[in-house]
């Protein structure tokens, strides 16, 4: 009897194989595996694949997923503190008072007493214009008063005289009013010498230029043997005062009703950061606050006084500037790195005492040097998470990571 070729079909074969801790639907067909014309297997060959497959599926369904790892954190506890009130911003030192030095009068310039950036004293003899044409002028102003004062004392002898002369009738009253009026305008004109001479002195002095404030000297703009011209566009120095010093800066307006309330309870105090010197700062008060606001840009210029002993700051710098308005007590604080922004509003991690994370709304305050005041959601001696957020969920399992050392969950 002849052979014949025939096959039996088998239906899909399907198992659940563990992959990556997770459970894969496997379809095995074993027809299509079979290539075209050939025999299908033998039946104790099939048996052994499908009890083989089997078995793989029995074996690998008892293993169970590994339980999740606790997530590394860091954390920071919740404190109660007093914090201070603050405006930061950045402001402009400006000098107390600045003097541009000029001469009042015209000549050579003979002696320059300072060097160019020195610190003066007020009075300090700073220039000495030649001074001869001015003392001629002075000397020739005295003996004209001199002269002028014979004639006046002349002229005042010959009028009493002529008062005598008169009652007699010796001489005509015309004669009497002509001495009188002599002596009166030889009067008048010692008088005008007067001033001639003071005003000569006057012109005398401005050859003699002091320091008119305590301050530090700039640029020297006029070298002794120079020709100096009276009232001239250009000064012959600028001095500015930095002890006392300014220190202006511009807040919003929003602020000043509250600046203007702590400023009438007592002093307003204020400091100056340098860069890279922010361990040391200047102090200072609040002096001054403009009489208007700037419509351009919605702000208003204040300016605090500063002792500046250290001559640290010097007119031109840019500092960051701290205005202590008052201290708020009691405040909740914790680092900025804490909070966290989701689709409802800001909110943290809490650590709780079986050491897994809870989410926390919580309301946000002023900010502070890399901390924020906590109005509502927190309380003292809790612990936020301010690093490992990303890998978080409620109810996490966390590892503490601290300086004293892992704390790790059981």
């Amino acid at each position: 009897m002849a052979r014949r070729n025939f096959s039996v079909g088998l239906g899909p074969f399907i198992i659940l194989v563990p992959f990556k801790r997770k459970l894969m639907l496997v379809i095995l067909d074993l027809q299509k595996m079979l290539r075209p014309g050939l025999r299908l297997l033998p039946g104790a060959t099939r048996a052994f694949l499908l009890s083989s497959l089997i078995l793989l599926s029995s074996c690998s369904g008892d293993k169970k997923p590994p339980l999740p790892q606790p997530v590394p954190v860091t954390v920071a506890p919740v404190v109660q503190r007093d914090v201070p009130v603050q405006l930061k911003i950045i402001g402009n030192v400006e000098a107390y008072a600045t003097v541009s030095i000029k001469a009042r009068v015209g000549g050579e310039l003979k002696q320059v007493n300072f060097q160019e950036g020195q610190d003066v004293k007020k009075g300090d003899l700073l220039f000495v214009i030649d001074p001869r044409p001015l003392e001629a002028a002075l000397k020739e102003a005295q003996a004209r008063l001199a002269r002028d004062k014979a004639l006046a004392k002349k002229a005042e002898t010959d009028a009493r005289r002529y008062t005598d002369l008169v009652k007699r009738d010796f001489v005509s009253r015309e004669q009497y009013e002509q001495a009188q009026a002599t002596s009166e305008s030889l009067h008048a004109v010692v008088q005008a010498d007067e001033v001639a001479v003071e005003t000569a002195r006057l012109q005398l002095s401005y050859c003699f230029i002091p320091a008119p404030l305590s301050g530090r000297t700039g640029n020297l703009l006029a070298d002794q043997g120079n020709l100096i011209k009276a009232d001239a566009d250009k000064a012959m120095v600028v001095i500015n005062q930095i002890q006392p010093i300014y220190v202006s800066f511009a807040v919003p307006e929003l602020h000043l009703p509250e600046i203007k309330k702590y400023m009438a309870l007592g002093q307003v105090k204020v400091e100056a950061v340098l860069a890279r010197e922010g361990n040391h700062p200047e102090e200072g008060l609040l002096t001054f606050v403009n009489n208007t606001v700037d419509i351009a840009t919605g702000t208003i210029l204040l300016k605090a006084t500063f002792a500046n002993q250290e001559k640290r700051l010097w007119p031109g710098l840019f500092v960051n500037v701290v205005v202590n308005l008052t201290t708020e007590p009691n405040a909740v604080v914790v680092p900025a790195q804490a909070i966290q922004t989701g689709q409802e509003g800001q909110f943290v991690f809490v650590i709780k005492p079986d050491l897994t994370a809870e989410t926390r709304p919580v309301t946000v305050g002023r900010n502070l040097d890399g901390e924020v005041v906590v109005q509502q959601g927190l309380q003292p001696g809790e612990r936020v998470v301010t690093d490992g957020q990303l890998r978080l969920v409620p109810g996490a399992k966390v590892e503490v990571r601290g300086q004293r050392g892992p704390e790790k969950a059981s």
